[in-house]
């Protein structure tokens, strides 16, 4: 269960940059099990018992956003054994954990599709976006049964049955139609485990999002983990496809 009450961090321990969203790969909980003599699934349980304690770390560091990669279009590639016991471990933590989030403030929203889970299933995380969403401690984004890909062609679809046309197409109006519409683009994107590839996350929405990758194997990527990538971040300089301003007066100047 989540912590009745969440530790306060001391203020020189926080930067002083906070990202106002964060979005994580969550990725090695199978080398984690597998490092430990454990099936794979223990790996994922692993995974879901420190999905809480980051939850509680965002909340204590005042990130408002949270997104996470938990199950994409690609991973029902995986063996059948392993695809159904992910979707078990998805029910159960609605189930265990759901009043818990809600005392706690957390909004959830499910992003990606909904028709491959079962009616049980979908029935289960609709009630949870509804149950919660009234709260604005932190909005946790759970991405499931999402890719990145998928999201635009949908996005792409649902402006051509609204009957959208071709001059009405801008950058905003693609994000209003996104599965994340209504919030801020990640500033900072974190992949546990060493991997160094986006697999198809918010390709739209992290187009100028900070990158930070760690080989921490996601079950223990925990508070002080997270504080390294916070104190990481706040040490990159944002420019957005834009120049320092003293590079802008060196390119001024040039002759």
């Amino acid at each position: 269960m989540l912590n009745k009450r969440v530790n306060q961090s001391k203020p020189e321990e926080l930067p002083e940059k906070i990202p106002t969203h964060i979005a994580i790969i969550m990725d090695g909980n199978g080398r984690w099990a597998i490092s430990r003599g454990l099936p794979r699934l223990a790996g994922h349980r692993a995974g879901t018992e420190n999905l809480r304690r980051v939850i509680e770390a965002c909340i204590e560091f005042g990130i408002k956003y949270l997104t996470i990669y938990a199950f994409s279009t690609e991973n029902w590639g995986r063996p059948p054994a392993e695809v159904h016991g992910l979707m078990r471990i998805l029910e159960d933590v609605i189930d265990r954990e759901l009043q818990e989030l809600h005392d706690q403030g957390v909004q959830l929203h499910h992003i990606g599709r909904l028709d491959r889970l079962s009616k049980n299933l979908r029935k289960k995380v609709i009630h949870a976006v509804e149950f919660t969403k009234r709260n604005t401690r932190l909005v946790l984004n759970v991405a499931f049964n999402y890719g990145g890909r998928d999201e635009i062609v949908v996005a792409i679809q649902r402006m051509i049955a609204d009957g959208m046309k071709a001059e009405q197409v801008t950058d905003e109006l693609v994000s209003q139609y996104l599965f994340t519409a209504g919030v801020p683009d990640p500033d900072l994107i974190i992949r546990t485990s060493g991997e160094l590839r986006g697999s198809n996350f918010l390709i739209w929405q992290g187009a100028y999002s900070e990158w930070y990758f760690t080989p921490t194997f996601w079950p223990d990527f925990d508070r002080e983990e997270l504080l390294r990538a916070l104190r990481e971040y706040a040490h990159r300089d944002r420019r957005y496809g834009g120049l320092m301003p003293l590079q802008e007066d060196t390119a001024t100047h040039a002759g």
